[in-house]
């Protein structure tokens, strides 16, 4: 799976989240601590900041080779600051099925919504099973897609589910995909694991998604993950841990680079003034980080200074 990386709060160097600790989203794409390949399909990140002359607009950089290797991240990435932000490393399949292209790197960004996405997941089967879903996507998203991945594909059908930006409604439309994407794989007779670790940002929102299928198609796959993480790479075991696995959330009061860590005045969560949600924690001291467990969608959103925090458990 890939690794994410999403940002709300004050605005602070873009380099303080990307390139400076030493757990950076970047330094993951060459030693993730919780994936065992390395992220070599390509990264990129949409940010948001005042001081941009489109502050309304997401600022977006794509590249199509290992985060590591990017001479342009030294270059554009101290330049930038930014108050609400998502990043994504991209892994992919070793093979030569995979497509390096700067359209398959996340985030992706349509027009006609404020949200852009980014994942680490999986969806196997997606292109056949667009046989099935197709007619749930609207046009508008549909001209739009530009690459050649099951996470852009989503991102269209999710949009097209959409009614409104409220909590619920975002909520309603996830419950919806996965009940989709579930009968899609019945009906075609493609059961498969699927993961969607997924972030949905705009400006001052982040939306925080853990869902999945196990590898019947099961809508409530069942197992502790640390003991199926023990499993060897490549095992149903093993995927099925990663699936399970929650997702990561920090939040406290302001927010700043203090090497080799990133670090937070600690505050009550009712007093956070920034979060970050991210694939994996981030810092040494894990014990500080809440988790958005599988079954969940968390809302995080910036009102004035501070920062909220919803969890609620999806209805699939």
């Amino acid at each position: 799976m890939c690794r994410v990386l999403a940002y709300l709060g004050s605005e602070v160097p873009l380099e303080d989240l990307l390139l400076k600790p030493e757990n950076s989203l970047i330094n993951q794409s060459l030693d993730p601590e919780r994936h065992p390949q390395l992220q070599l399909a390509g990264w990129g990140f949409g940010a948001w900041s005042e001081h941009l002359l489109k502050p309304d607009e997401p600022f977006l950089y794509h590249r199509p080779m290992p985060a590591f290797y990017d001479d342009n991240a030294q270059g554009i990435v101290p330049s930038l600051q930014v108050s609400t932000m998502l990043a994504h490393v991209r892994a992919a399949d070793y093979n030569s099925k995979t497509v390096l292209a700067d359209e398959n790197c996340h985030p992706f960004s349509f027009t006609g919504t404020p949200w852009i996405v980014a994942q680490n997941g999986d969806v196997p089967n997606w292109t056949l099973l667009q046989r099935e879903l197709l007619h749930h996507c609207k046009d508008e998203y549909l001209e739009q897609m530009a690459g050649t991945t099951d996470t852009e594909f989503l991102y269209v059908l999710l949009l097209s589910l959409l009614e409104s930006d409220s909590d619920e409604d975002v909520k309603r439309a996830v419950e919806e995909m996965m009940r989709l994407l579930a009968q899609a794989m019945e009906d075609l007779d493609l059961r498969a694991l699927t993961k969607l670790k997924m972030a949905l940002v705009s400006p001052n929102r982040i939306i925080g998604v853990n869902v999945g299928t196990g590898h019947q198609g099961e809508l409530n796959p069942e197992g502790d993950w640390r003991e199926l993480r023990k499993a060897e790479p490549g095992t149903d075991d093993y995927a099925l841990g990663m699936l399970l696995e929650p997702m990561y959330v920090l939040m406290g009061r302001n927010f700043c680079y203090d090497g080799p860590t990133y670090d937070f005045e600690e505050c009550t969560v009712d007093h956070a003034t920034a979060a970050i949600f991210a694939s994996e924690p981030l810092t040494d001291s894990k014990a500080d980080w809440g988790t958005l467990e599988f079954g969940e969608i968390m809302f995080l959103e910036k009102d004035g200074e501070k920062v909220t925090k919803t969890v609620d458990k999806l209805k699939v």
